[in-house]
């Protein structure tokens, strides 16, 4: 942790939503990565809630999804091909999301560094709870014992990071039966609220992970509001 004295080497801004629709949060992830290269915005940093969708990576294909139409529209979920790596996985209220816009460059220009760092966040975002999480080298994301708690999907593009990672705090666990979650069919899946058998406070891991994102990534995080990063107009037409 930084003591009083030190600062971090970087400067980004964070972005918090409630709960959005994962098609309203790729546009705006397209259009904050197009400004971020152009280099009129500093690093992003984006947390927030999806509403029940399932994605399907540049890995996954729709095999993996077990529910048929019917099901997955009685239960409010849809489902979106993405660009991100990974397979298939599930986003929902009670989980929270992270996706960095960050410009890799310099020291940081290294992919794998980035994937650890990110479940580094993780980690120590659920370490803060009382939970001991760790990593499994065949399977990216975070793990509590054998069971995933936090899911890892990243797209880099001319160096800039879009999408991230999905920490179950407490989601609804029962809409992961509807897929082979990343397409791993050997592990389960759990949250934070069932590890620790008690409620958890999202604004506490909301909190929390932003804490620890600064410290990992050694950068200085002030809020901002959509309009300063991209403009009235710009949103309207993205």
């Amino acid at each position: 942790m930084h003591s009083g004295q030190e600062s971090p080497r970087a400067q980004g801004v964070w972005l918090e939503f409630s709960r959005r629709d994962y098609a309203e949060m790729a546009e705006l992830q397209e259009a904050l990565r197009a400004r971020r290269e152009l280099g009129v915005i500093p690093d992003v940093v984006i947390l927030l809630e999806h509403t029940p969708c399932i994605t399907i990576g540049r890995s996954g294909g729709r095999r993996n999804i077990l529910a048929d139409e019917a099901v997955l529209r009685r239960n409010g979920i849809t489902v979106h091909d993405t660009p991100r790596g990974g397979n298939v996985t599930y986003h929902g209220p009670g989980q929270l999301v992270c996706y960095p816009i960050l410009e890799l460059s310099g020291e940081r220009r290294d992919l794998h560094a980035y994937a650890r760092r990110m479940e580094e966040v993780m980690i120590r975002t659920l370490r803060a709870f009382g939970i001991e999480s760790g990593r499994k080298p065949e399977y990216p994301g975070a793990w509590a014992g054998e069971r995933k708690i936090g899911a890892m999907g990243m797209a880099v593009r001319k160096w800039i990071t879009m999408h991230g990672v999905a920490l179950n705090v407490c989601p609804d666990l029962t809409h992961f039966s509807f897929i082979v979650p990343c397409g791993i069919a050997d592990h389960g899946v759990t949250s934070m609220v069932e590890v620790l058998g008690r409620p958890v406070d999202m604004a506490l891991v909301r909190r929390e992970m932003r804490r620890q994102f600064s410290e990992v990534f050694e950068m200085a995080l002030r809020p901002a509001t959509l309009e300063q990063l991209i403009g009235e107009k710009c949103h309207a037409e993205a």
